[in-house]
């Protein structure tokens, strides 16, 4: 028993003697030097702004049709004789070239009759008229000698115009849209024949809103105002290609369903058919494109990039003091890529393209400085506000 409890003091004293030299070795030990805490500032990317003249391109679409569009009807009534190998759809026609011909044979028949009744009744007034001079006829057979050679003459007139209508032909040349008769059909008065249009100018038909119209010059009623040029662009043969133009009229009212004003512009000699250069592509009818109006030039305006925007029309302005700045700015207009601020920004400062967590005015960053973009250094914009 004794034994037992001299084992229980023994084992007692060996712990606590190791506590002990813990304790006095946590003593000797030397304390950590002390560090004061930094606080780092944010790097940002910064780019200069610098106002400048902007001339604006305005952005719009539609689909190529022609000027002049004919949709032939018969004006007399027979059977088709003849047409032309160029009255086919796609055929390229000349000013005044007969396309089709109805029977003329009655036509014929009819003037030559109209022909004889006005030498008839042209003997009949010669003889009225000098049996009055002698007084052997009174003023009113005379005068309806007149009248009945008049009538004469008239339906003489009525009868070439009529065989002059058995040749189909159009006064501008131009290109057969649609086919709709064949050689030997009878055509009534006003049967369709067929559909031509004329290719001396094709039109565009662009809508452009309320703000659109604001950077965009328009010609005049009067035409006292030339219209700007525009570029059209297309798909051909899986190429894009472009054709320039002009805008030449608007349609002077507002589509109440859309909302946007509607200008037309015109391509001359749209199928290069006038064309020196052979290799230029032709512009064809009901072709798709997409156009750019050139607009007008505002001067000190400043672009910048769209990522450079914070929130609901915001900029990030790091100042002197290498401290940001944030600052409600107003935009003129804005594309894809740049956004052309009018108010709110100075020339030569630096605004951030960094997105900074919970930014806050004055806090101190420390600015890493890019070269300006090539894009905001030109002084051509597209797009819309």
């Amino acid at each position: 028993m004794k034994r037992q409890h001299q084992r229980y003091l023994l084992i007692f004293v060996i712990i606590l003697s190791g506590v002990g030299g813990a304790a006095m070795l946590a003593k000797l030990r030397p304390e950590p030097p002390k560090k004061d805490i930094v606080q780092t500032a944010p790097l940002v990317e910064v780019i200069p702004v610098a106002a400048q003249s902007v001339t604006f391109t305005v952005a719009s679409q539609g689909t190529v049709r022609p000027r002049t569009e004919t949709v032939l009807s018969a004006e007399v009534a027979g059977a088709i004789v003849s047409i032309s190998p160029k009255f086919i759809a796609g055929g390229v026609f000349e000013s005044d070239e007969v396309l089709l011909r109805i029977d003329p044979t009655n036509y014929d028949v009819a003037v030559e009759q109209a022909d004889a009744l006005v030498r008839q009744r042209q003997i009949e007034f010669d003889g009225a008229s000098r049996l009055r001079e002698q007084g052997y006829r009174a003023e009113a057979e005379l005068a309806s000698a007149a009248a009945a050679l008049a009538s004469a003459r008239a339906e003489l007139v009525r009868a070439e115009r009529n065989l002059e209508r058995t040749r189909i032909s159009l006064p501008y040349a131009g290109i057969v849209r649609a086919k709709e008769a064949d050689l030997g059909q009878y055509v009534n008065v006003g049967s369709r024949l067929g559909v031509t249009f004329a290719t001396d100018v094709a039109e565009v038909r662009l809508p452009l809103t309320d703000e659109d119209l604001a950077f965009v010059e328009l010609p005049d009623t009067a035409g006292n105002v030339a219209g700007p040029t525009v570029v059209l662009r297309g798909r051909q043969r899986g190429e894009v290609v472009s054709w320039r133009g002009r805008i030449v009229r608007t349609e002077g009212v507002i589509d109440e369903a859309t909302r946007v004003s509607y200008v037309i512009a015109a391509v001359e000699d749209p199928y290069a058919l006038d064309a020196l250069d052979s290799s230029r592509m032709p512009l064809r009818v009901g072709t798709f494109v997409s156009a750019e109006i050139e607009g007008t030039t505002v001067d000190n305006v400043i672009p910048i990039p769209r990522s450079a925007v914070r929130g609901n029309g915001q900029v990030v302005v790091v100042t002197e003091e290498d401290r940001i700045e944030i600052r409600d700015v107003s935009f003129l207009r804005a594309d894809a890529e740049t956004v052309y601020v009018r108010d709110g920004l100075s020339d030569g400062e630096l605004i951030s393209l960094t997105v900074i967590e919970n930014p806050v005015n004055g806090l101190r960053v420390r600015p890493e400085r890019l070269a300006v973009d090539d894009d905001l250094a030109g002084t051509t914009a597209a797009g819309r506000p």
